[in-house]
């Protein structure tokens, strides 16, 4: 492999490394630090879906790790952590995850853009390394550039959920400010949404990189 090819593993896995390291720590503190209000990120989610009139959503607790919301099923899931939780990570989240579902709610335009990307994003980014593979062992550059055209469709669909992801963190925390959130635990719930903002950021360079270090050997 070029050196080339080895410089971008090194720097997309301290690019990775170093966003799960500060998205953990973060997440790990503030999952210490208990609402002054003794709410669980659930009831804070219910709240908040109330607050603006939002009342066709439901609310379910899912496994580890899984905080979403489904816009086929109009339902904002919570990992166990924030879903029973009252820690300032629960409160974060939770209402982060319902950010969405106003979003979904209000027909916020780049929510229905990522949303139609979808599909083609997820074809892309199962088919596109076997095409990629193929064309260079059998030399067939029309492959080569459908598999960069894919792996392109991939990134856009990263860069596309940047903002979607920015805007549910800023109408999460335009709530707990309205609501009257202590400051400290505002600057706490701030720090975790800034830290998961910033794994997106991470994943779309290094999609990035991997894209122009395709484009660059495909050009040699």
């Amino acid at each position: 492999m070029t050196n080339s090819y080895w410089a971008l593993v090194i720097v997309t896995l301290i690019i990775g490394l170093a966003a799960q390291g500060y998205v953990n720590s973060k997440l790990k503190r503030y999952s210490k630090v208990r609402a002054a209000n003794g709410l669980t990120g659930a009831q804070m989610a219910s709240k908040m879906l109330a607050y603006y009139g939002i009342s066709n959503v439901e609310i379910r607790p899912g496994g580890p790790g899984q905080d979403f919301f489904d816009p086929r099923t109009n339902t904002v899931t919570l990992s166990p952590e924030a879903y029973g939780s009252n820690s300032i990570t629960a409160t974060a989240t939770a209402c982060h995850e319902v950010g969405h579902a106003c979003q979904y709610a209000q027909g916020y335009t780049p929510m229905k853009v990522r949303g139609a990307i979808v599909p083609v994003a997820n074809l892309a980014s199962n088919a596109w390394i076997f095409l990629l593979l193929i064309g260079i062992f059998m030399n067939l550059a029309g492959l080569i550039w459908a598999a960069i055209i894919m792996y392109a469709a991939v990134v856009l669909f990263q860069l596309v959920t940047l903002p979607v992801e920015f805007n549910a963190s800023r109408r999460a925390m335009a709530y707990m400010q309205t609501v009257g959130l202590p400051p400290q635990e505002q600057k706490g719930a701030f720090d975790v949404l800034r830290a998961c903002a910033f794994t997106y950021l991470a994943a779309a360079l290094t999609s990035i990189l991997q894209l122009l270090w395709l484009l660059g050997q495909n050009r040699d």
